[in-house]
């Protein structure tokens, strides 16, 4: 496990600069509205945006007017999202998250989840669990895949389809809201990413 995020994080702050050239015009407003939609729509909602990266989507959150808190293991993007935003980023490692229990409204966890190995899948989600509030809602988006888990272009994932990424998610005390495929308006076998959106219970 120590050596999966190691050496993830380590490719990732090897290509902090490419890595945001290549997303920051990525349109993930599909998933934000997914998230923002199963929450209450009026006044500004807490939102800690898991796996932040330079900083793209927490601009947006706050723009829309939430109070947004970013989180990622690679130190490079940390302080580029904090030069970016100007909003709260903090430092951390999936594998060792210590998150403050019940301080979020909705967690954003986009394109960050698959990173974790099975083995420690569980722990993280009883993480993002404990600092939901009552009702909130996570959202997740992670490449489909038919279950398969180890190294890709520097990386370590793991590619679930929807039918264990459901049960390993419930099993963590959420119920699902709603799951879709993305991108939008292509045919499904070119739908490369499984979304899902789930209310703490």
């Amino acid at each position: 496990m120590e050596q999966s995020a190691t050496r993830t994080l380590a490719h990732y702050q090897a290509n902090a600069e490419q890595f945001w050239e290549g997303t920051r015009d990525h349109d993930v407003s599909q998933n934000i509205q997914a998230l923002l939609g199963a929450l209450p729509s009026t006044g500004a909602l807490d939102i800690l945006d898991l796996g932040c990266g330079p900083g793209r989507d927490i601009k947006h959150f706050h723009e829309l007017g939430h109070n947004p808190v970013g989180l990622d293991g690679c130190a490079a993007f940390v302080q580029m999202a904090q030069q970016y935003t100007a909003c709260p980023v903090w430092h951390q490692d999936l594998l060792t998250l210590d998150l403050p229990a019940e301080r979020f409204d909705g967690v954003f966890a986009n394109a960050v989840l698959f990173h974790v190995p099975r083995t420690h899948i569980a722990s993280v989600l009883a993480q993002l669990h404990q600092c939901l509030r009552p009702g909130g809602v996570l959202f997740t988006s992670n490449p489909r895949g038919q279950g398969q888990e180890g190294w890709q272009a520097g990386r370590y994932g793991v590619y679930y389809d929807w039918q264990e990424w459901r049960e390993r998610v419930e099993q963590a005390q959420f119920e699902a809201i709603d799951h879709y495929y993305r991108p939008a308006g292509v045919p499904h076998a070119q739908q490369a990413w499984l979304a899902s959106v789930w209310r703490k219970i």
